[in-house]
């Protein structure tokens, strides 16, 4: 931990310039929602200008440890040396050409050669763009229309068949809203419901294997079942969980094989790639090797990006040989446990905790009457912001260090001497400013 960082945090006075001039030029004042000022207290930094490992620094010059780390795309760690390293010789030797680079098949090579259940593999620059890809790919392979997707999960594409899901909703037609039906996880039985709901209208079926938590016995393996049992593809969104869960992803963890998966963020360490992967009778629907309807599946003119491509070589050299997954697993039981000791010392039970696998951890804020609370949410952002940490979530890194998880142990202890006040003496007193709020909201 840097002796820069200094026990409370409350100038930001630079950010607080940029601010109006962001949002003048800038719909919301940040690309993606999630990094957005409704998503942080107002005393919080603005903008962050640099990254070392799980440090940041914001234009005001305070530094913090990080734990967002990119929307979860930064495993390794900002500004990762031997990752930078391989994309910047690849940016020597040049980064689009008019026809394919060899390292467009040594990158799919060594990416299959992980994902085991997959036959083939095209890359994209995003998220949205695969799983909008396999959402597309499922319909034209079955000829059917909607897509069943878990409500229990938070994000899939930023594309018409999710968002119309959505309260963000407006300018999606209703046609489009109507396409996409929900089923509950670990809820077997509202799953088979949709199926018997619309009976061969059902193209495919996407969810996360595992997010706060794990799947109960045979669960995903009825999903399974039953999306072959009624046609649809079984699609595995592996954006998260992918090369953060395991090397092989979440579904090499519960053994399970879907029959398309997408997979992005961790994979570049916040290099701008993403992977749909799958079996080859539904991938080959997108090339040309059939006799079928054309599907245009991924073509984009940045989906190859050399650099990028090799970032993402770097990235899977060093989870092969390094125990990234093994480090993140142990600093996040470190962190978790820390957390649940300050917890418990506060009579906190109930109130704040933690949840999720330690590789990818998130918490909850509760009010008085433990009902789910935006204000105290505010409120522990903004304490352990005061003290030098950043955390929209738990998500640790390679970078993470016991030195860096046990300060943030220190950090939340302290705030959450304040959290406790604010249940006994009420939130507004020790909260500066108006309350974040969710991002997928009708108005603002």
């Amino acid at each position: 931990m840097s002796q820069q960082i200094q026990p409370y945090i409350t100038q930001f006075d630079q950010s607080q310039r940029l601010k109006a001039k962001s949002h003048r030029l800038i719909p919301g004042g940040a690309h993606t929602y999630a990094k957005g000022d409704d998503q942080y207290p107002e005393l919080a930094p603005g903008f962050l200008v640099k990254g070392k490992g799980c440090h940041v620094w914001d234009v005001d010059g305070n530094e913090y440890i990080e734990f967002g780390m990119g929307l979860r795309a930064v495993t390794l760690g900002h500004a990762y040396a031997s990752v930078i390293e391989a994309a910047h010789h690849q940016m020597l030797q040049g980064i689009n050409f008019t026809r394919p680079s060899t390292l467009e098949i040594d990158c799919a090579e060594a990416f299959l050669s992980l994902i085991k259940g997959a036959d083939m593999v095209k890359f994209a620059k995003n998220g949205s763009d695969v799983t909008t890809a396999a959402v597309k790919l499922a319909r034209a392979y079955t000829g059917r229309n909607r897509v069943a997707i878990c409500g229990s999960h938070p994000f899939f594409s930023v594309d018409d068949w999710f968002i119309g899901s959505t309260p963000m909703s407006a300018g999606i037609p209703e046609a489009i809203q109507a396409l996409t039906v929900k089923f509950q996880y670990n809820d077997l039985p509202s799953v088979q419901a949709l199926f018997e709901q619309y009976p061969g209208e059902i193209a495919g079926l996407m969810m996360e294997a595992e997010t706060t938590e794990p799947p109960q016995p045979g669960f995903l393996e009825g999903v399974q079942q039953l999306c072959a049992q009624y046609g649809a593809i079984f699609i595995l969104d592996e954006i998260i969980t992918g090369f953060r869960w395991h090397r092989g992803g979440a579904q090499a963890v519960h053994g399970i094989t879907p029959d398309l998966s997408t997979f992005g963020k961790a994979l570049g360490n916040g290099f701008a790639i993403a992977a749909l992967a799958g079996k080859r009778e539904i991938m080959e629907r997108g090339g040309l090797d059939h006799d079928q309807e054309r599907v245009f599946l991924l073509s984009t003119t940045f989906g190859a990006e050399h650099h990028a491509l090799a970032a993402a070589m770097e990235v899977m050299r060093i989870y092969t040989q390094e125990p990234v997954i093994e480090h993140l697993a142990r600093q996040g039981e470190r962190l978790r446990h820390g957390i649940q000791q300050a917890v418990a010392a506060l009579g906190l039970s109930g109130y704040f905790g933690v949840m999720g696998r330690p590789c990818n951890l998130i918490y909850f804020t509760c009010n008085q009457n433990k009902v789910r609370s935006q204000p105290f949410r505010t409120l522990f952002l903004q304490e352990t912001i005061k003290r030098g940490v950043i955390m929209p979530s738990l998500v640790v890194s390679y970078s993470h260090s016991d030195a860096d998880i046990d300060h943030t142990i220190e950090a939340i202890s302290e705030a959450l001497v304040i959290y406790r006040r604010a249940l006994e003496e009420g939130v507004d007193k020790y909260l500066t400013g108006r309350p974040v709020k969710p991002v997928f909201r009708t108005f603002n």
